[in-house]
């Protein structure tokens, strides 16, 4: 039984296999009923299966974050969504890496049976297998992170979103991200209406780090009364800061993307080489800070029933 949003990090923290998520959703639409939310499942492709707690018919703004978790790899899946540069070599080495564990093989087998087609078929055979495990291999046990950061988060603000407020906002959790953001997709088909002027807040990742950073899309950017909504709770939060990436490259591979107006939220570090994220996919996801959920709860709330302040600072551009 969850009695509160962070005992999800110590009572369900993989949420992997059908056993587990469904004992997670057991478990959350009995804490969403005590809440007094309504709460319901809604099948997506693939088995999936998304929690939706209220009404997307007359709801102004959807919260959402993505349950479900992803396979232990040996490296990070490292994002910078502020350079485009870094973000496409990464994604050339882990291209070239999972090449070269299958073709090296293929390669010695063919040279020792001095059969070429047999090294063809075993690298061809790795590659798949290795591809396949990024997405369906073991779970990572230490995803504190990426993402039970992001549902604690969405379940802080269910429990204190004023009562009287319930009626704009739908929390959902969405299921299958990490397998190509299915449970996502298959929300927008079921809620093609509804979702055409909602704002759509979704986290992913914001327990590590120490800059908080709304990620609008180009439609979001455009629309000066969602724009203003977000930018007047911008500013710094004690030794944190929350901002809005206004111009320049963005971009934040999650569930928001295909909403036309998604804000993609996470925490990210600072480097040598600018804002990124790190650690997930890994054994070393293991940081969630509970003053990262506190300030985006807070902070979102705020601008969903307004009568938000910058805390007195002007943003700072990222």
């Amino acid at each position: 039984m969850l009695m509160q949003p962070m005992d999800v990090l110590t009572q369900f923290p993989v949420r992997k296999s059908g056993k587990q998520k469904k004992a997670f959703r057991s478990a959350l639409q009995d804490y969403a009923g005590r809440l007094g939310y309504a709460c319901r499942e809604e099948k997506t492709s693939l088995g999936g299966r998304n929690l939706v707690l209220g009404n997307p018919e007359t709801a102004q703004y959807l919260v959402t974050a993505h349950y479900d978790t992803c396979a232990v790899l040996p490296v990070p899946n490292l994002i910078t969504p502020c350079n485009l540069l870094l973000y496409i070599l990464w994604q050339i080495v882990l291209t070239a890496v999972i090449f070269l564990a299958a073709l090296v093989p293929g390669i010695l087998v063919g040279v020792i049976l001095r059969d070429g087609s047999a090294g063809f078929w075993l690298g061809s055979l790795i590659f798949w297998v290795v591809l396949l495990m990024v997405y369906v291999g073991p779970a990572n046990r230490t995803n504190a992170n990426d993402n039970t950061s992001g549902v604690v988060t969405v379940l802080e603000m269910a429990w204190a979103l004023p009562r009287e407020q319930r009626d704009k906002v739908c929390f959902v959790l969405f299921d299958l991200e990490e397998a190509g953001l299915i449970g996502s997709a298959g929300y927008r088909k079921r809620h093609k209406e509804e979702i055409r002027h909602q704002l759509v807040l979704n986290l992913d990742c914001v327990g590590d780090g120490d800059e908080l950073m709304l990620f609008p899309s180009r439609r979001t950017r455009k629309d000066r009364e969602k724009r203003a909504r977000l930018e007047a709770v911008c500013g710094p939060y004690g030794e944190k800061n929350l901002s809005l990436r206004k111009k320049g490259f963005a971009f934040y591979p999650s569930d928001q993307m295909g909403f036309p107006y998604g804000v993609g939220i996470c925490a990210l570090r600072r480097g040598k080489l600018g804002w990124y994220l790190s650690r997930i996919h890994t054994w070393r996801d293991t940081i969630l800070e509970v003053t990262n959920v506190n300030i985006l709860r807070d902070a979102l709330i705020q601008v969903i029933c307004g009568g938000a302040v910058n805390n007195g600072k002007e943003e700072e551009n990222v």
